[in-house]
C-alpha cells in the first residue's frame, strides 16, 4: 500500500478537513482538490472552536503554522512534495522544537527556548509536516493525567469532566478532537497508551530504540497517537529514521510499515485479563476485551488465557527508582521553584529522599526482573491481548485515580512492564461504556515485531463493530 492510498476499510469521510486521515490529505493534495493551507485553515478552526473547553495546547502558532502549509503548498504546485507534505501535526510538549521552551508540564523549570529540533521533531519536519502546536503534558511527565503546574488543565473530548489520561495528555485529546490526523506522544510506563485509550485513538508504543529520541532514558520511547492505524504507520515511515544523538536507538531498518494485511488464522494470541496487581479490573472493561478475544477466536485465532506476571514486589522497587529519580531532579531547586512544583508530584518525590543505595539499586534490579518476566510470560505467543488500564477515564481535577502520591501506580499494571521489556505495544479503541466513555485494547508483540502490533491492531480496527462519531467538545 503506498503512502497515498486509502486503507480498504476506511469509514466515511467528514465534509470537514480536520477529520481527514493523513493518507486522504495527501490524495487530494495530490489530485489539486485541496491544498494544505485549506487543511490547516480547517483545523486552525476546529482547534479555535474546541480548544477553550479542551486545553490540550502548548506554544499553539496558528500564523507560523499557516507559513509552513504555504511553503509545502509551493511544494506541492513545482511537483517537490516531501513523503507527508502538508499533514498537520502536534508534537508532545517535552519532544523539542526548536525556538520553544521545554518546561516538561512543571511551572518550577526557566522557560529556555531549544536550540534544535529533537529527533521526532526533526524527522516529521524534513518531511514537509506542518506543526500546529505542542501538546500538554503533566509535571515532569509523570502523572496519568492531565493535571499540570504549568498547564492549563487538560480534558478529555468525550467527557469534559473527565481526564484526558497522561502524561501524554493533551496528545490524546487533541488526536480525539481533530486537531490534524498526526500527534506524538512519550511513554515510559503507558503515557502514550493510557490518554490513547481513555480518549478512544490509537496508540503505538514503539519497541525501546525503534524511533530515536533525545534525551534517551531507560524505558522512555516515543511514538504515534492518530485516529487510525494507518495514519500511525504512515508516522513510523518517518519517525524510525537514525539519529546519530540517541545512543540506545536500533540499527535503522527500512520495515514494510504500511503493509499492514494480516492473517489472523492460526495466529497464537496470549489474553491476559489480570494484571497481578492494583485497581481491580472495571466489569465493563473486562466485558470489552473478552469481546475482542473471542472475535479473534471466531477468525481463528487460536486464544488462550495467560498468568499475570507482574508483582507487588516489582511495582513497589520501580516506584523507589522513579521516585529517587524524580528527587534528583526537584532537590536542586531553590525553594521558591520547588514551592511551584504540583504538590502531589513534589509529596511523591519527597518519599526518594530518604531511600538508601542499597534500597534504590533494589528498585532498579525489579524494573529487571519485571523485564525477564514479560518475555517469559509472553515468549511463547504471537501477541497478547489484555487491557490498557482497569478503569475507564477519571475525573479530570485528579492525579491519578486514587489519587494518592502513596499509592501512584496501582493503575499502570498492564502497561509499564512492556516498557522494561522493550516490546511494542498499543492501545486501539474496543468499545465504549453505557456512559460514552471509550475503552481501550492493549496488543502486545514480540520484541520488535512493530510492524506485527501495528498488523493486529488494523485486524482489529476493522473487526470491531462499537465506532462512533468522534466527539465535538
Amino acid at each position: 500500500m503506498s503512502a497515498r492510498t486509502l486503507p480498504r476499510t476506511f469509514p466515511r469521510l467528514s465534509s470537514d478537513p480536520a477529520d481527514w486521515p493523513a493518507a486522504h490529505l495527501l490524495e487530494a493534495y495530490a489530485g489539486k482538490t485541496l491544498s494544505p493551507v485549506d487543511a490547516a485553515k480547517a483545523v486552525i478552526a476546529r482547534i479555535e472552536a474546541c480548544e477553550p473547553r479542551l486545553q490540550a495546547l502548548y506554544a499553539y502558532d496558528p500564523d507560523e503554522a499557516l507559513k509552513s502549509a504555504q511553503e509545502s503548498e509551493r511544494r506541492w504546485a513545482r511537483g517537490e512534495a516531501r513523503a507527508l507534505d502538508g499533514v498537520p501535526a502536534t508534537i508532545k510538549e517535552n519532544i523539542a522544537t526548536r525556538g520553544t521552551p521545554v518546561p516538561l508540564g512543571t511551572a518550577a523549570r526557566p522557560l529556555t527556548p531549544a536550540q534544535e529540533d529533537a529527533p521526532a521533531a526533526a524527522r516529521l519536519r524534513e518531511d514537509g509536516v506542518v506543526i500546529l502546536a505542542k501538546t500538554t503534558m503533566p509535571d515532569y511527565g509523570m502523572l496519568s493525567s492531565g493535571l499540570s503546574s504549568f498547564h492549563p488543565l487538560a480534558r478529555n473530548p468525550w467527557d469534559l469532566s473527565k481526564n484526558p489520561g497522561g502524561s501524554s495528555a493533551g496528545a490524546g485529546a487533541a488526536a480525539a478532537a481533530g486537531y490534524g490526523p498526526f500527534h506524538i506522544g512519550t511513554d515510559i510506563g503507558g503515557s502514550i497508551r493510557l490518554p490513547a485509550s481513555w480518549c478512544g485513538v490509537f496508540g503505538l508504543k514503539p519497541s525501546f530504540g525503534r524511533v530515536p529520541i533525545d534525551p534517551t532514558y531507560y524505558g522512555r520511547v516515543a511514538g504515534p497517537m492518530t485516529r487510525t492505524v494507518h495514519d500511525a504507520a504512515l508516522m513510523m515511515t518517518s519517525l524510525t529514521r537514525p539519529d546519530a544523538r540517541d545512543p540506545m536507538s536500533l540499527p535503522y531498518q527500512d520495515l514494510p510499515w504500511l503493509d499492514l494485511a494480516i492473517d489472523v488464522k492460526g495466529l497464537k494470541i496470549g489474553l491476559m485479563m489480570e494484571a497481578g496487581i492494583g485497581l481491580p479490573l472495571d466489569p465493563e472493561v473486562r466485558a470489552a476485551v473478552e469481546r475482542a478475544a473471542s472475535a479473534f477466536r471466531e477468525a481463528g485465532a487460536i486464544v488462550e488465557e495467560m498468568r499475570p506476571f507482574v508483582t507487588r514486589e516489582m511495582l513497589d522497587g520501580l516506584d523507589d527508582f522513579w521516585r529517587q529519580r524524580a528527587w534528583m531532579d526537584i532537590s536542586p531547586l531553590g525553594e521558591d521553584e520547588r514551592a511551584k512544583v504540583l504538590p502531589y508530584i513534589l509529596s511523591w518525590a519527597e518519599g526518594g529522599k530518604g531511600l538508601t543505595g542499597a534500597r534504590v539499586y533494589s528498585g532498579m534490579n525489579q524494573m529487571m526482573a519485571m523485564r525477564h518476566a514479560a518475555v517469559a510470560a509472553t515468549h511463547g505467543f504471537d501477541f497478547v491481548l489484555s487491557p490498557v488500564a482497569p478503569n475507564v477515564a477519571y475525573e479530570a481535577e485528579l492525579a491519578s485515580p486514587i489519587h494518592d502520591p502513596q499509592r501512584p501506580f496501582e493503575h499502570i499494571g498492564y502497561t509499564v512492564a512492556f516498557n522494561m521489556s522493550d516490546q511494542p505495544a498499543a492501545s486501539v479503541n474496543a468499545g465504549f461504556t453505557k456512559a460514552g466513555l471509550p475503552i481501550g485494547l492493549q496488543i502486545i508483540g514480540r520484541r520488535f515485531d512493530d510492524v506485527g502490533v501495528l498488523r493486529l491492531s488494523q485486524a482489529w480496527e476493522e473487526m470491531c463493530s462499537d465506532r462512533r462519531p468522534w466527539p465535538t467538545p
